[in-house]
Order: C-alpha cells, then sequence, then structure tokens
C-alpha cells in the first residue's frame, strides 16, 4: 500500500486556521490565496489517485484539539481510507501531560508536531528557534517519547547542530524530519553546505527523514533541482528512514500532485521505492494499527 505520509485537510467551516484565512498576507512559501478554501478527504484522494493510505500533519489551527478531533471524525467516517496523525503539542507547556493525555484518546494520533524553524526571516519573528534553549521543550520530548509517540521536526539547516545535541539527550524519540530539512539555499554552495549537515541528524539513529515540501523555497522547482536533496537523503538515511510526502495542498501553489510523484519515482531507485513510498512511513505511523493492512 501506498502512503503519503505528510499532507494537511482542512473545513474552515469547522476550524479555525488565522494563517491560512489572513489576507495579503505573503508567507514564505508564497501566496496562500489559492489554498483558502476547503481542501476536504475526498478533494485530497482524488489528487492522492495510487496511494491508499495518509498521515495528516496539524497545520496551525486555533485550536489545537478542535483540529486533531475534526481529524479524527474524518478518519472515523472514511475506515476504508487508513489515516493516521500528528497533532500540535507545546512541548514546552507546564500543560504538557495534561494536553497529550486529551490528544492520545484520539486513536489516529501516532505523534505531535511543534515547530522549531519555518524559514529565517519568519522565525526572526516568532522567536521559535528559542524552543533549543528550553529545558522544558527538551523534558517535553523525552515524555513524547515515553508514551510512544513520535515527534515531527521541521526547522532549517543553521538549526541542525543544536537540535541534534538536543536529541543526542533523548534518544528514546522516535523523529521525522519533514521536508528534508527545509534545505532554503537552492546555491550549489547552499546544497553542499545544507548536506554537510544533514549528517548531524542523520547520524541519530532515531531520527528519520521526509522527502516533502520541496516547493516550499523555489517555487519553480524541476526533476533536477530537487535531485541531489532527494539523492542525499536517500544515501544519509537509507531507504528504510526515507518516506515520501507530498505537503499537499500547500505544494499545489507550484505542481500538481502527479507531477510531485513522477519526480520522486524518476529519482528514487526500484529497489527504495517500496520503502519510501509505503513501508517506512506504515512502521514509523504505526499505520497497520490504524485501520486495515499496512
Amino acid at each position: 500500500m501506498r502512503i503519503d505520509a505528510h499532507h494537511h485537510l482542512w473545513d474552515l467551516s469547522a476550524v479555525h486556521y488565522p494563517w491560512l484565512m489572513a489576507k495579503g498576507a505573503r508567507r514564505f512559501f508564497g501566496d496562500p490565496a489559492p489554498i483558502q478554501r476547503n481542501y476536504p478527504l475526498e478533494d485530497f484522494r482524488a489528487d492522492a489517485r495510487g496511494f491508499g493510505a495518509s498521515v495528516h500533519i496539524q497545520v496551525g489551527a486555533e485550536d489545537a484539539f478542535a483540529e486533531a478531533s475534526w481529524v479524527q471524525d474524518v478518519a472515523d467516517a472514511n475506515p476504508d481510507w487508513p489515516m493516521a496523525q500528528v497533532a500540535f503539542a507545546d512541548l514546552a507547556s507546564d500543560r504538557l501531560g495534561m494536553e497529550l493525555d486529551r490528544m492520545q484518546e484520539l486513536p489516529s494520533v501516532r505523534g505531535v508536531r511543534q515547530i522549531v524553524g519555518r524559514a529565517p526571516e519568519e522565525d526572526m519573528a516568532t522567536g521559535t528557534n528559542d524552543l533549543l534553549d528550553d529545558p522544558r521543550f527538551v523534558n517535553g520530548l523525552r515524555e513524547v517519547g515515553r508514551r510512544g509517540l513520535s515527534f515531527d521536526l521541521q526547522l532549517i539547516p543553521e538549526l541542525y547542530g543544536a537540535m541534534a545535541d538536543v536529541l543526542s539527550d533523548v534518544p528514546g524519540t522516535r523523529v521525522a524530519l519533514c521536508h528534508a530539512g527545509s534545505p532554503h539555499d537552492r546555491t550549489p554552495e547552499g546544497l553542499t553546505a545544507w548536506t554537510g549537515e544533514l549528517g548531524r541528524l542523520s547520524g541519530l539513529p532515531q531520527v528519520s527523514v521526509k522527502l516533502s515540501g520541496l516547493g516550499m523555497f523555489e517555487h519553480d522547482w524541476t526533476k533536477g533541482s530537487v535531485q541531489p536533496i532527494v539523492e542525499a537523503c536517500l544515501d544519509q538515511f537509507g531507504a528504510a528512514r526515507c518516506m515520501f510526502g507530498s505537503n499537499f495542498p500547500v505544494d499545489s501553489l507550484y505542481s500538481d500532485y502527479r507531477a510531485i510523484v513522477e519526480a520522486y519515482e524518476s529519482l528514487v531507485p526500484d529497489e527504495a521505492k517500496p520503502a519510501v513510498f509505503g513501508v517506512t512511513a506504515a512502521a514509523f505511523y504505526g499505520l497497520g494499527e490504524t485501520r486495515g493492512e499496512a
């Protein structure tokens, strides 16, 4: 079964997403206006033809539990589509235990995400990078692992070293590095630097990587331009720690779903395809435990 390990859904009448509904706001990934509409599971399934399961990733809802509950309702209403979810949790919160207790009442929840870094210019405004210096964040990561949950990690290459030091202290928490670690500098020099820094994270056995979201920093990407990123991830992590994710509908701003899949299919060696397009994600997110077969 083919699995998309990173996508989003939203119903704007059910859950409020402040970032998504902001008018005239241009983000690091572009102008969100074309995706300021409902994106239900039926639309995603139409895009993801050929796939049979997926992992929903939290996407900045005003109320994280309302979003997670809505995703659970979608999963319950569509038993023929196995769907795990990664919910939001503030790992530095004094209420983390209670937040996780409530999230774990939802059977589709397999992990949590709290973004450490999006893009240099936005990080300067949000201050999310400060999490790496907060001992509560480290304790939160440890608690996530203790509960058998995973952590989806989104950050930029400038933070790999500090993050590797943090993760070295929490070897029991499984981590999925989103969007290949957001290599935002696509010059030859930038990619060389990114490849070197990536080793800080790929050297940690609990870290896997998602081949996802590569259009956010290069809107006119081509198969050739993302090839060094895909090859570096496969080389450093191995297929058993790599998984495909579409990042739809955000990446629909730059490409259609089929073009993304075809590009990755042409870049991933045949012997690695079963892992990258399904087996790794099924094992990491326990999709065989969600509904039906993995």
